[in-house]
């Protein structure tokens, strides 16, 4: 029995491992969203124990009422499933059925809005951790719509933590630099180089988040973190935004808008590079975006969709060699999605995508993929070090013998705010 029950675990891990968090595997499904309760730029991290703490939104345009259901599958920190079932890390039943839908109205283009709070306390994580919440049909989890990460953190290690400027002068004025200290008194640690993992995101981006730091001091009840070159990001830029709030109304970056019988088109001004361009700070959301609609009261079911044209000239108007560009940020899956590639047009000697984007508020720039898949703001948006980023702290904890990674600290941290000096 036991080779019987270690056979469908591993089983089910290796269907699962196939699975890329945060994608949308049905093209009909749009405009996903899983958020903090009442904040649509709120990330998906909740305490161990808690309910309905996350607000789950997505349309389907297929339209009508289908029968989709979630459910959860826990990984450790590198998104590996955990060699679990799911007996050890779900609290009541292993999937719930989404009960809450409403089909469009208003909206041009039709479809259906699908709601869930969670976790419903008849199916919820009942241990820290990284969690996939997966969302599939008819019962069957082989029928999948599209994978978000949660984050499920019980807290047990506190952490300090400041961004500082490098002191590499090759890269002090583009880069920035974490430091940190992890309070690990209340953790069983016999081996913290194998017990303990950080990850560190920017901007809740897991493209580029860095793992697997060494201490640089081991203390008593304490692990100092202040390497000069293992947990530096790139500082980026300010992103750039969209106001698609009105489709009739065309805000500043919309060059114009085509209105026919099968849809709406809208064409953003062309952008250029801003490598060389001096800094220019204003509020953005760091990638992010969120719904909203000055021509209707529910952006959820009552906002439209719209064909969205952007375009980057590239330097001299002439395509880069051996790099790829992308549309980038969360309206994309952070240039994950296949529309977001853009092609060359000789023509217009421009680079183009085309997105189908709800109404809302959005913010995105281009990045160049390189041949080892590295997204880079090089050749597009320049990096500097003055750039207003959030940085979060992940600290997992993994007991001797134990079987899977437990999520026991987090912290967040702005560039600006959490400044440390400067040059």
């Amino acid at each position: 029995m036991k080779t019987i029950y270690s056979l469908l675990i591993v089983f089910a891990t290796l269907h699962t491992a196939a699975q890329v968090p945060d994608k949308i595997m049905l093209p009909t499904i749009k405009n996903v969203q899983l958020h903090g309760t009442g904040n649509q730029l709120a990330y998906p991290i909740i305490g161990l124990g808690a309910t309905s703490a996350l607000e789950l939104h997505f349309d389907d345009l297929n339209g009508g009422a289908r029968n989709y259901s979630y459910t959860w599958q826990l990984c450790n920190s590198n998104w590996q499933p955990a060699l679990l079932s799911s007996f050890d890390f779900i609290k009541g039943f292993s999937q719930m059925r989404i009960t809450t839908y409403r089909n469009s109205s208003v909206a041009f283009v039709k479809y259906t809005h699908y709601t869930a709070t969670l976790p419903d306390r008849n199916c919820a994580p009942s241990r820290s951790g990284n969690y996939l919440l997966k969302v599939f049909a008819d019962g069957d989890t082989s029928k999948l719509l599209f994978t978000r990460r949660v984050l499920v953190a019980d807290e047990k290690a506190s952490i300090g933590a400041q961004v500082q400027q490098p002191f590499n002068g090759n890269i002090f004025r583009t880069h920035q630099k974490i430091q940190f200290t992890v309070n690990t008194a209340k953790l069983n640690l016999i081996n913290p180089i194998q017990q303990v993992t950080v990850y560190i995101l920017q901007n809740y981006r897991w493209d580029n988040a860095i793992a697997n730091i060494r201490p640089t001091f081991i203390r008593q009840g304490s692990l100092e973190f202040n390497p000069e070159a293992d947990a530096v990001f790139p500082g980026g830029r300010e992103w750039r935004w969209l106001d698609l709030r009105s489709l009739r109304q065309q805000s500043d970056r919309v060059e114009k808008a085509n209105y026919t019988n099968t849809g709406t088109d809208i064409y953003v001004k062309p952008d250029v590079d801003r490598v060389q361009q001096r800094l220019v700070y204003y509020r953005d959301y760091n990638g992010f975006f969120f719904n909203e609609t000055a021509e209707a009261f529910n952006p959820y079911w009552q906002a439209d969709y719209a064909n969205v044209h952007f375009s980057f000239v590239p330097p001299g108007q002439q395509p880069f060699a051996n790099k790829d560009i992308y549309v980038f940020g969360a309206l994309s899956n952070y240039g994950a999605d296949e529309a977001s590639k853009m092609v060359f047009n000789p023509d217009r000697k421009m680079y183009e995508a085309t997105l189908l984007l709800k109404q809302g508020y959005y913010n995105y720039c281009y990045v160049t993929k390189l041949p080892n898949e590295q997204k880079v703001f090089e050749f597009t948006e320049g990096n500097l070090w003055d750039t207003e980023n959030n940085y979060t702290i992940l600290v997992y904890y993994r007991t001797i013998g134990g079987r899977a990674d437990e999520l026991v600290g987090v912290t967040q941290i702005n560039s600006l705010t959490g400044r440390n000096g400067g040059f």
